[in-house]
C-alpha cells in the first residue's frame, strides 16, 4: 500500500509514523513549545532522526475548547516552518481546513494536507486537487469548541465508515486521486471514551478497505480517562493504543513520541504480520 502525495509515493508496507509539530499557543500537549521557528524546525529534525517519516505541522490548535483563528495568523505561524521543513528528509504535512492555507503551504514544499474537517470548507476540495497533495480526510463531530459537549451516535463505528466513504467519493468526484486519500476516524472529535474505544476495537472495519488509515491516539483524553493522567504523563498507555491500531491495521500513526512510538509499532507490525523488517 501506499499514498500518492504530489510526485512523491509514500510507502506504507510497514506503517509511518507522522510526528506532531504543533506550532500555536494553545495546543493541548504542547502549545507554545515551538512558536519559535529554529526551535520548530530542530523538533523537526530530531523527529525525523528518531523515525518520523511524516512531520505535521499545525498552525492552529484543534484540541476541545479551542478558538479559531484566521488564515493569517495561521499562516504567519505555520509557513515559515513549513518552508524549513521542507528541506529536511521527510514528508511535510500541513495540518488545516483553509484553502489559502493549503495552496501556500503546497507551494512551501507541503505534500499532504491532513483535514479535521475532511475538506468540506467552502473550497476545500478544489484547492486539495490543484496542489496535488496527498490528503488525510477526518471525521469529527461538531466543532472543536463544542465537540465534546455531549457527542451522539446511533452507531459509532457505522456513521463515521458512512461519513469517510462519502467524502472519498466527493474527493473522487472533484478529481482528486483514489491512490492520494487517507482516512482517519478521528479519534477523540466528537467522541467519548466509549465511542472511542468501541472505534479501535473495530478499526479492521475501516482498514479493510483500499485507503489507508490514520490514527491519532497520542497523549489524548481517551488515555487520561483509562489511566487518571494528565497530558505529559501518558507515553506508556499512548504507547500501548498505538500498538493496538496497527494491530488493527492502521498504516499511519500520529505521535507526539516519536522514538517510542516507532518503537512499538515495529512490535506491532512484526506481531500482526510475521515479518520482521
Amino acid at each position: 500500500m501506499f499514498l500518492r502525495c504530489g510526485s512523491q509515493n509514500l510507502d506504507l508496507s510497514a506503517p509511518a509514523i507522522m510526528g506532531v509539530l504543533n506550532v500555536t499557543p494553545d495546543s493541548f500537549s504542547d502549545g507554545g513549545r515551538y512558536l519559535d521557528t529554529r526551535a520548530a524546525v530542530e523538533h523537526a529534525r530530531r523527529m525525523i532522526d528518531e523515525g518520523a517519516a511524516i512531520i505535521d505541522i499545525g498552525g492552529e490548535s484543534t484540541r476541545p475548547g479551542a478558538a479559531p483563528v484566521d488564515a493569517a495568523e495561521e499562516l504567519r505561524r505555520a509557513l515559515p516552518v513549513v518552508e524549513r521543513v521542507a528541506r529536511l528528509p521527510a514528508l511535510v504535512s500541513i495540518d488545516t481546513s483553509k484553502p489559502e492555507v493549503m495552496r501556500a503551504a503546497a507551494r512551501a514544499g507541503a505534500t499532504i494536507i491532513n483535514d479535521v474537517r475532511a475538506l468540506q470548507e467552502e473550497g476545500a476540495l478544489e484547492a486539495a486537487r490543484e496542489t496535488r497533495c496527498g490528503v488525510c480526510l477526518m471525521h469529527m463531530q461538531g466543532e472543536p469548541r463544542s465537540m465534546q459537549r455531549d457527542p451522539q451516535y446511533g452507531d459509532v463505528v457505522g456513521e463515521i465508515k458512512a461519513f469517510l466513504e462519502a467524502r472519498v467519493a466527493a474527493c473522487t468526484r472533484a478529481g482528486i486521486p483514489p491512490e492520494s486519500l487517507a482516512i482517519d476516524p478521528g479519534f477523540g472529535f466528537g467522541k467519548t471514551a466509549r465511542h472511542n474505544l468501541e472505534l479501535l476495537r473495530r478499526l479492521a472495519e475501516f482498514t479493510s478497505g483500499s485507503h489507508p488509515v490514520l490514527v491519532g491516539l497520542s497523549r489524548k483524553a481517551l488515555v487520561g480517562t483509562i489511566l487518571g493522567r494528565s497530558a505529559g504523563d501518558r507515553l506508556y498507555g499512548s504507547l500501548g493504543l498505538a500498538a493496538a491500531a496497527v494491530l488493527h491495521g492502521a498504516s499511519i500513526v500520529r505521535a507526539h513520541d516519536v522514538a517510542a512510538t516507532v518503537d512499538a509499532v515495529k512490535v506491532a507490525h512484526a506481531v500482526r504480520t510475521g515479518e520482521i523488517r
